[in-house]
């Protein structure tokens, strides 16, 4: 319904039209109604005159209360027809959710004088209580002309019953007689009826909007298109396990749009017994919307149990397998979410170039059809690695677009990149630290194989979804879609050097796996730690980096005793736990032998790194020194051939020859280089040419 307001209507249209003035018709027959019994009672009270009446009992008073109850005053009945008037929110409301005509009677009773201050004292008198000026039970059943002894009319106020059961009405002061109790409408369903939709005060930090989905999103197209016509044809209760965390929001809210069906995105964050769940019901049914429950709460029972409603649609969503014993009677649709694919170009081309096109509050402000702008790089490979979902596609876009404003350039990979990355939270800084990639393949020296090896793994991690996805070659169902591989190599020769560069080249951040924080003493929490790093890198868009990995993934030996035992469950839970690893996981070694033969199947790439031979040594030192001052015509020939080391020894001994010329307040000579040399092969305990034994 389009309600017109002053700021479009013209100076001859007809004055606006006001939500409130449904209620009006209705309330003046109640009126009528209500003069009606009052007119009754006091030409048959010898008390009606009487300034205390409703203070104190007089013995008239007694000899009436005592006297065969009277008769409903003629004509004074209501017809159902006129109760409401097609179209209003009562109306509505009462179609909605089945109520009667003897319903919409019993709370239009109740909410009389939240809504005209003039029936207070018309029901204080009709109460016998100038106090009690809400009707009570006693007083709605007289003015429905119901006898109280009925067990049908005093049903009506039953917990089950549907304006009970619904929250329509509140039935207060249990402690009294039934007739004595009085009835209370709350708050937001009056501000519902007069037009007001500010949500419940008691779902404050309980709900917020369902993300909008961005346009031809990372979505299963077949699973959101059976969904959302489910979800229109009539309430539902479903719930969708999801693989990674936020999968499950994502499909729902693809598909609730897909419906046309606005949704209250609910997440819990606390015990059952404290989260607003009447409130939140009231409000779906008020709106007629559906609930979406996202994250599932570690105890989801209580909570699914009270949601249970069969006029509401209530979609949970959560990473646990579902329990029969969540339910008491009857279980919900329970579906596998579909994985988010990553990458989704159109859906970033379209959020790149639609200005506001979703601004957190659940109602998209932008044009969809707006063309978008094509941006100065190739977008597909720089969005390949990200599998966001929801709006964060959106908001990403729309940081990237402030990123770009603030270094006041036109909008570029890396800008994108940043965006993408704020948008995949982790929790994994607890477990690892943390590197942001600050290299390119510039900084790599190294021959050709392992840099096209390097290469291929970026490749891999940016087509996963396409080629075991789409074409089908996962090994099972079970199995998971991450990209694994091991760089084998010795000391210094540039292997976590290559981890960040690979992170660098996805626009990733590399994070790197502490030992200290994963090896525990106790029987099982090792592999609890490793469980957290597992399942925090399968949710966030990242890098893992298991460094020195043989201490973790060495080889199952032969059980002797009771530590060989426990050391090969450790490994027989990684083997199993990378079989369903949906990230980039990538593990350094010095000793390749060392790595258990089963660990070496599971991987995709296995990258040697030789130690480098005179050129790449060169290389190497000239790299070292591009941006050092040095003393014209210095050449690192002599050190290059003179000395064997490693890349990042090669970098110490640089550094060592820096500090040395910035001590003396000049360029770095031969000399100094030569000196940097020595002082690695010093800390390496091996013989420095020319020195003899040391």
């Amino acid at each position: 319904m389009t309600v017109p307001t002053s700021a479009t209507a013209g100076p001859d249209a007809a004055p606006a039209w006001d939500p409130a003035d449904a209620l009006l018709a209705p309330l003046a027959r109640l009126r009528d109604r209500v003069a009606l019994l009052v007119e009754h009672r006091s030409a048959a009270d010898p008390t009606a005159a009487d300034p205390l009446r409703g203070l104190y009992l007089s013995e008239d008073a007694v000899r009436r209360l005592l006297a065969p109850a009277g008769q409903d005053p003629e004509g004074a009945g209501w017809d159902p027809e006129r109760d409401t008037a097609p179209g209003d929110r009562l109306a509505v409301l009462a179609a909605r959710l089945g109520l009667t005509a003897l319903d919409v009677r019993i709370l239009l009773i109740a909410l009389a004088p939240d809504l005209d201050r003039s029936f207070e004292p018309l029901y204080g008198y009709l109460n016998d209580d100038v106090s009690r000026r809400r009707a009570t039970t006693a007083l709605a059943l007289d003015l429905c002309g119901l006898p109280a002894h009925r067990p049908q009319a005093r049903a009506r106020f039953h917990p089950s019953a549907p304006l009970c059961a619904y929250g329509l009405i509140v039935v207060e002061e249990s402690e009294r007689p039934f007739l004595s109790r009085s009835l209370r409408v709350p708050d937001r369903l009056i501000a519902h009826l007069l037009g007001d939709e500010t949500p419940d005060a008691a779902l404050a930090g309980h709900v917020r909007p369902v993300p909008v989905p961005a346009q031809d999103g990372p979505y299963d197209e077949e699973f959101t298109r059976r969904l959302a016509a489910r979800l229109a044809a009539a309430p539902l209760t479903a719930y969708l396990r999801e693989h990674r965390a936020g999968d499950g929001l994502a499909c729902a809210a693809a598909a609730l749009l897909r419906a046309g069906r606005e949704a209250l995105h609910f997440a819990p964050d606390g015990p059952p017994a404290e989260q607003p769940v009447a409130e939140l019901l009231r409000e779906a049914r008020l709106r007629d919307s559906a609930i979406v429950v996202s994250p599932l709460p570690e105890e989801p029972a209580p909570l699914l149990r009270a949601l249970a409603a069969a006029d509401v649609t209530v979609l949970f969503t959560g990473s646990r397998p579902y329990d029969p014993h969540w339910y008491d009677h009857g279980d919900p649709l329970v579906l596998d979410a579909p994985r988010l694919r990553s990458g989704a170009v159109d859906a970033w081309a379209a959020a790149l170039g639609t200005d506001g096109a979703g601004d957190g509050t659940g109602i998209g402000t932008g044009d969809a059809a707006q063309p978008p702008d094509a941006p100065g790089f190739d977008l597909a490979p720089v969005v390949a690695p990200y599998r966001l979902g929801g709006d964060r596609i959106l908001r990403a876009a729309r940081a990237a677009r402030h990123l770009a404003a603030f270094d006041g350039t036109e909008l570029t990979a890396a800008h994108l990149r940043l965006a993408a990355r704020q948008q995949s939270a982790s929790g994994l800084e607890r477990h690892a630290r943390r590197i942001r990639p600050d290299v390119d393949w510039r900084d790599l020296v190294l021959p050709d194989k392992p840099l096209v090896q390097l290469h291929e793994l970026a490749l891999r991690a940016r087509h996963r979804d396409q080629v075991l996805g789409d074409w089908r070659l996962s090994a099972g169902g079970g199995r998971g879609r991450g990209v694994l591989g091991l760089f084998a190599g010795e000391s210094g020769t540039g292997k976590t050097l290559s981890a960040e560069v690979v992170a660098a080249e996805l626009g990733l951040d590399l994070y790197v796996v502490q030992l200290s924080s994963i090896v525990d003493k106790y029987v099982g929490e090792t592999e609890k730690n490793l469980e957290r790093i597992f399942t925090e890198a399968d949710r966030t868009d990242a890098v893992l980096l298991f460094d020195e990995a043989d201490a973790v993934f060495g080889k199952r030996s032969e059980v002797k005793d009771s530590h060989d035992r426990y050391a090969n469950m450790e490994s027989a839970y990684l083997l199993q736990r990378l079989e369903s690893f949906d990230g980039i996981a990538l593990l350094t070694t010095n000793l390749r032998a060392n790595i258990d033969e089963a660990f070496t199947r599971r991987l995709d790439l296995v990258v040697d790194f030789p130690f480098p031979d005179a050129e790449q040594r060169l290389a190497l030192w000239r790299h070292s020194l591009a941006h050092v001052p040095c003393v014209d015509g210095i050449d690192a020939k002599a050190v290059a051939h003179g000395f064997e080391l490693a890349g990042g020894s090669i970098r110490s001994a640089v550094v060592t020859a820096a500090y040395t010329a910035a001590g003396r307040g000049e360029p770095v000579t031969a000399a100094d280089l030569a000196e940097g040399a020595r002082r690695e092969y010093r800390k390496a305990g091996r013989l420095v040419p020319g020195e003899g034994t040391w």
